[in-house]
């Protein structure tokens, strides 16, 4: 178990960190994090892209990708993350809600994303996340400031108080137009539904295709007043 002791020195990397690798390269601070954590360290990724698991496999060979499997994904979700582990130097890790869809169904009724699209998510990627980053002392993402308001501030390392952990988003500063290029350079793999009309790749019931124009994330939830799941709020 962590001690406070243990917790309060992780929170005062991560803040320290944050400032010192504010300019530094993506592979830096993933660098950074291989060499400070080690085996404590993981990334998590929706398989939108492969981009962060590409660079976390560049700093740390073998790396962890989490992965979660909500029981909603789009078929292409679910390709693409058996494409990253079949083609990339990384250990991905599928994590499952407690219930299966039927299951949740059962409890609460059917189309619970659709009647209470937060206690959904709560089910079925916050609970499942919290309990698969237990054995992590850091984990990292692939948040963008450009994405939205709500990510604008992010930071290229903070820390994560809801599951005490150091939060690392090496692309935090990137844009849409370095993403595009470092695919392009590095033949990343990424989810087929970008070149379908979908900026944002979440749980098929909950997202949609985007207008041009529209924020990256408005197809998220579209209509419930929703723009994030809770993993990173």
């Amino acid at each position: 178990m962590t001690t406070v002791q243990e917790t309060r020195d992780l929170r005062e990397l991560a803040e320290r960190a944050g400032r010192d690798l504010e300019d530094a390269s993506a592979l830096e601070i993933l660098t950074w994090a291989a060499e400070t954590f080690g085996e404590k360290f993981a990334v998590t990724s929706s398989m939108e892209d492969a981009v962060v698991a590409h660079l976390a496999s560049r700093a740390l060979p073998g790396v962890d990708v989490v992965f979660l499997d909500t029981g909603y994904h789009f078929e292409e979700t679910i390709g693409t993350r058996d494409a990253v582990e079949a083609v990339m130097d990384v250990n991905v890790i599928t994590l499952t809600p407690r219930q299966s869809v039927a299951e949740q169904d059962a409890q609460y009724g059917p189309r619970l994303h659709e009647r209470d699209p937060d206690l959904c998510c709560a089910l079925r990627k916050v609970k499942p996340l919290e309990e698969g980053l237990a054995a992590y002392q850091a984990w990292a993402t692939g948040l963008r400031r450009d994405e939205s308001p709500t990510r604008a501030n992010t930071p290229v390392v903070g820390w994560d108080e809801k599951r005490q952990k150091v939060k690392v988003s090496p692309i935090a500063r990137w844009s849409q137009d370095e993403v595009d290029a470092y695919v392009a350079e590095h033949g990343v793999l990424t989810n087929p539904l970008l070149t379908d009309g979908y900026a944002s790749v979440g749980c098929a019931p909950c997202t949609r295709r985007v207008a041009p124009g529209e924020d990256a994330r408005a197809g998220r939830w579209a209509g419930l007043g929703k723009t994030e799941c809770g993993l990173h709020g």
